[in-house]
């Protein structure tokens, strides 16, 4: 099993722990939403004794009278012209006597007698998802679920309307069990990564019942989980799926919902307004769009660094600030540091020695320099060092220098007049003075 699907299935047994309105994942025995029932197709039994057995099991009113005659009569009639209605009537009443093992049984010799059974296939589709999320063989119930939706799409493509069936009962059958294969299938490829297929067949299924968190939450997952993400679509239905759940499941949904939308737009501006549209706006509305932040350049933060700075601001920058404007400004931004501090004696603290001799230091003084071991600084000394001074490479100096060139990629500030300085040393700590008692011999 998929970690993603784990994840699901947690998340919607929380939400259905919490729920009392919003939807609930069906337990492994329950049934699809009843779709309209097709009427048979008009069928004629010729043998008087075959028609008699058939209409005696149908008429039963007990659920196990009526189980045990339509058996007996497949079995006595096993080419009869009602055989595929009469294993339809019995797998429903298996599913209504609660026994699930011959619903699924029965489901699969619907499927030998008529591959494209679409009652037979939605319920094949519904109930493999159903126990893939109750955790009872996921990946296997999730790939055979699927291949009944697929097949369910296609049948209902070309299934002929029933005899006695209305235009609009037969669009609405075909409506309701389209939600069900579309939201199979699309669950299904959401585990394999197949994130078009998942967008494609859940947004439809959520088409469908834009009511139904079992599609709605996937599907936000399938556009903020795709590469690339898909993040107004994803933001807008994790936002509604966060408004349909309830407790904890709620919580968890929103709390990841709200991650992905700073992630998005910058910040959680804008948040709360969405969960509230999501409230009331089951899909997204034409032209529906979040704002997507986008960081400032290198060149930009530079500029927002320097505007409006004085030399003496510019001279306090950290030497990490001027590398910035030097090496990635533009160039009247460059020349308001360069002009500052060229030719300045400068003290700083911290560089890191990458490489040393008795007349030169190369140094990194920004952290992501020292972080790479890569020097920032060439610092000519203004003596020849002695060997007890000569720093070792890696260790942390205090220095001097002066500015007199640098070049901006690979960013290197030459300095000259090196000198090294000395740390003072920490001032030791007072110690409380010593109280005696009257009367102490000192």
């Amino acid at each position: 099993m998929k970690k993603s699907l784990v994840a699901m299935v947690l998340i919607l047994a929380a939400v259905a722990a919490g729920q009392e309105a919003a939807p609930q994942p069906p337990a492994q025995s329950a049934a699809p939403p009843a779709p309209a029932q097709p009427a048979a197709q008009k069928k004629e039994i010729k043998d008087p004794a075959e028609y008699n057995a058939y209409v005696g099991a149908v008429q039963q009113q007990d659920a196990n009278a009526k189980i045990s005659g339509l058996e007996a009569f497949l079995t006595q009639y096993p080419n009869s012209v009602m055989k595929e209605d009469a294993l339809e009537l019995l797998m429903s009443t298996y599913q209504q006597a609660g026994n699930q093992a011959k619903v699924m049984d029965t489901m699969q010799r619907v499927l030998q007698v008529n591959p494209s059974n679409l009652k037979a296939l939605v319920l094949c589709a519904f109930n493999k998802r159903a126990m893939a999320e109750a955790n009872q063989n996921p990946q296997q119930n999730l790939t055979e679920g699927s291949q009944c939706g697929e097949r369910g799409l296609q049948a209902a493509q070309t299934a002929p309307k029933p005899d006695g069936m209305s235009d609009a009962d037969f669009e609405k059958f075909k409506a309701q069990t389209s939600i069900i294969f579309n939201g199979t299938v699309g669950i299904a490829a959401l585990q394999t990564k197949d994130y078009k297929s998942a967008q494609d067949h859940l947004r439809a299924a959520v088409n469908g019942d834009p009511t139904d968190l079992r599609n709605i939450y996937p599907l936000a997952l399938a556009y903020l989980t795709a590469t690339p993400p898909d993040y107004v679509n994803g933001l807008f239905f994790i936002a509604r799926a966060g408004d349909l759940a309830q407790g904890q499941g709620a919580q968890q949904i929103q709390a990841y919902g709200k991650s992905q939308y700073v992630k998005y737009h910058g910040s959680d501006e804008g948040w709360a307004d969405l969960l509230t549209q999501a409230k009331t706006t089951p899909l997204p509305a034409a032209g529906f769009t979040i704002t997507q932040y986008v960081p400032p350049t290198p060149a930009q933060q530079a500029h927002d660094l320097v505007k409006d700075k004085t030399p003496e601001e510019i001279k306090k920058f950290s030497f990490a600030e001027w590398e910035l404007v030097l090496s990635a400004g533009a160039p009247e931004d460059q020349d308001k540091v360069w002009n500052v501090i060229k030719g300045v004696p400068l003290q700083m603290g911290g560089g890191r020695v990458i490489s040393v001799s008795p007349t030169k230091l190369q140094l990194a003084a920004s952290v992501d320099d020292i972080d790479q071991k890569r020097a920032d600084i060439d610092l000519t000394m203004a003596a020849t060092l002695p060997a007890k001074l000569i720093p070792k490479e890696g260790s942390d100096i205090d220095f001097e220098g002066t500015p007199v060139s640098y070049t901006a990629s690979p960013f290197l500030m030459t300095m000259e007049k090196g000198a090294l300085l000395t740390r003072a040393a920490p001032t030791p700590a007072r110690k409380p003075p010593v109280h005696r008692h009257p009367g102490t011999r000192q």
